[in-house]
């Protein structure tokens, strides 16, 4: 189609007038998208360091920092494009059949959302706590919105849904502050237990590591058809636990090879 240079003169007149009628509105839009966004910002420091003062937990301070910060982002989304003209009461219906159809479609995300609320109330665990569920044992590092980072003993990182948690077994190995370990040292038949019992015991007490109080334990667990088995439990704080498992496995079995008491295989009854 051939325009004459009228026609054009009179599309970019009419341009101009829209744009010149228009560009308030676009600039306000802007201005407010600008200075809202620098608010959020400030408001979310203010608020984080406000909680933080009051010494909230800080999974729950960053919990509520999320929400706070989404929450503001919606609040001015709907300002800036209420600013540019558009029917807020029309966008409101349409983002409200949105957010339905989207919310039957994520019921996952919505689940494990009510996970991570139902975390942060009723707390079975915490940030820096040792837990075991999913088949993941690990520490916790940052329980988000939707998932919990946890961080392994070899330095890997994993994310667990908040939903499987909530509704899942979770052991917590550091709510205790204290943990027993339960180890089995099986000798032969000719070997004297009370001497066995006494080079056990010896070992668990000179070990700094091992605490006084609960004590430690050393008793006869099983007879079985080829052995004796000795149970030896240790106590030991979250931190030294691993070590006092480590030092007690070695010491004993130096402290018996010594004694002259072989140690059999163990053998689990069934």
């Amino acid at each position: 189609m051939n325009m004459n240079p009228e026609q054009v003169s009179n599309y970019v007149t009419k341009f101009i007038d829209v744009l010149v009628d228009y560009s308030p509105k676009l600039i306000s839009a802007f201005i407010i998208l600008f200075v809202g966004i620098y608010a959020i910002r400030l408001i979310n420091r203010i608020i984080t360091k406000v909680m933080i003062k009051r010494n909230l937990d800080p999974t729950l301070t960053r919990f509520l920092s999320d929400i706070l910060i989404w929450a503001l982002r919606i609040l001015l989304f709907v300002t800036v494009i209420d600013k540019l003209g558009i029917g807020t009461s029309s966008f409101v219906a349409i983002l409200g059949a949105m957010g339905l159809a989207v919310g039957l479609s994520l019921q996952g995300s919505l689940s494990n959302f009510a996970g991570g609320m139902l975390i942060i109330v009723f707390k079975p665990f915490k940030v820096g706590d040792t837990i075991e569920s999913q088949g993941v044992i690990a520490t916790v590092v940052e329980i988000q919105i939707f998932v919990t980072k946890m961080l392994t003993g070899n330095n890997q990182t994993v994310f667990v849904p908040n939903g499987a948690l909530s509704n899942g077994t979770i052991i917590n190995y550091s709510m205790q502050g204290e943990r027993k370990a339960d180890l089995t040292f099986s000798i032969s038949y000719d070997s004297d237990i009370k001497k066995t019992k006494d080079i056990l015991l010896d070992v668990l007490i000179k070990n700094p590591k091992v605490l006084k109080k609960p004590a430690p334990e050393v008793f006869v667990k099983n007879l079985t058809a080829a052995s004796i088995d000795f149970a030896v439990r240790p106590w030991a704080t979250n931190a030294n636990y691993g070590a006092v498992v480590s030092e007690t496995l070695e010491n004993c079995k130096l402290a018996l090879d010594e004694a002259g008491i072989s140690i059999q295989p163990y053998t689990i009854q069934k």
